[in-house]
């Protein structure tokens, strides 16, 4: 075992990392540009949701009150005639990147205090290195890779979104792991 009080430098750095790499990621225009296209006639269905003065929350259309209704022939034909969504309307959505890159950077550091949790409990001062980049690397992939797929399995997202951010998660677990790798505690 390893003290986790001797990890708090691979655990700020490797955030540091990966928030660099995330952004590099996120800013070049190649990789995820095409992920979320524009709505066709957005100008329309924008007027049109505005007047409705729908509150923010998570929502899905249709949506029926219970199983019952589900079976229902009526809900059965609203479901066929669509749209079918999940939408989400934000409260006093803001253009600046603040607020969601602090959120980012802290995500980033619990996720990878809780990956220096479970190396310092699998691992020893002074372990060989691949077992670090193992431990490491999977535990960081499991925390940043692994839930993405809920979305496209119960909401539909596009399996090519859920791929893009899962090789992301794939990298940010890469740099987590050459991070702990190169600052794991040695014996002296």
């Amino acid at each position: 075992m390893t003290a986790l009080t001797a990890l708090w430098l691979p655990i700020l750095l490797s955030a540091v990392f990966v928030f660099i790499v995330s952004s590099i990621i996120h800013m070049t225009p190649l990789w995820h540009k095409n992920d979320y296209p524009a709505m066709p006639n957005q100008d329309q269905v924008s007027n049109a949701l505005r007047s409705l003065a729908i509150p923010p929350g998570d929502y899905i259309l249709p949506r029926a009150k219970d199983m019952k209704e589900m079976r229902t022939p009526e809900f059965k034909e609203k479901f066929k005639a669509g749209p079918v969504m999940f939408m989400t309307i934000l409260a006093n959505p803001s253009m600046s990147m603040a607020r969601p890159l602090t959120l980012w950077f802290i995500y980033i550091l619990v996720t990878n205090f809780l990956v220096a949790y479970v190396a310092s409990r699998a691992l020893t001062p002074g372990a060989d290195r691949e077992m670090v980049f193992c431990v490491v690397g999977t535990t960081a992939f499991i925390g940043y890779a692994a839930a993405l797929w809920q979305m496209s399995i119960w909401y539909g997202r596009a399996l090519s979104v859920t791929i893009k951010s899962t090789i992301d998660g794939l990298i940010y677990a890469a740099v987590t792991a050459g991070a702990f790798v190169w600052l794991w505690p040695r014996v002296i």
